[in-house]
């Protein structure tokens, strides 16, 4: 895309109705999708009480992921492009898609959605800890960083 068409959007953007719907689908399917993905944590270590990570439990994690994933875009798609992520939000504005401030209200909206979910599973489970990922022995905070950069790119390529 040439880079004429980033904007950064006109003020009114930010009490438009239609770019608060928008931002509102990006809070429901963001904290949809966070609250799926780490439910699924949440129910892994207690059903195995902590246990170590076996190939059927990254199995049903990516599982819980894809489906908490299709479910946050359906939700969202139609009305504001089912981002769910700030990086495809991101894409979406280098792209010339969004202008740069629908995309701040995006990256708000998600941000604080991903923060109810996991407020809402602190609370629906009773104060069980809301699982955080870690780097696997071997693997360096450089390589973790080149798969990121590599992942996301997949990511938003077909946005």
């Amino acid at each position: 895309m040439p880079i004429r068409n980033i904007a950064a959007g006109r003020p009114e953007e930010a009490s438009r109705p239609n770019d608060l719907k928008a931002a509102l689908a990006e809070f429901i399917s963001t904290m949809i999708f966070v609250f799926a993905g780490s439910g699924s944590g949440i129910t892994f270590n207690k059903l195995t009480e902590n246990g170590a990570t076996t190939p059927s439990g990254l199995v049903a994690a990516a599982l819980a992921h894809a489906f908490g994933l299709f479910v946050a875009v359906s939700v969202s798609a139609n009305i504001s492009g089912g981002h769910v992520n700030p990086a495809v939000t991101f894409g979406a504005f280098v792209g010339g898609n969004i202008t740069l401030l629908r995309g701040i209200l995006y990256w708000i909206a998600q941000l604080l959605g991903s923060v109810v979910a996991c407020f809402l599973l602190k609370f629906s489970t009773g104060g069980l800890a809301v699982p955080a990922f870690g780097l696997s022995a071997g693997i360096g905070v450089l390589n973790a960083f080149v798969f990121e950069i590599v992942m996301t790119f997949g990511l938003i390529l077909n946005y």
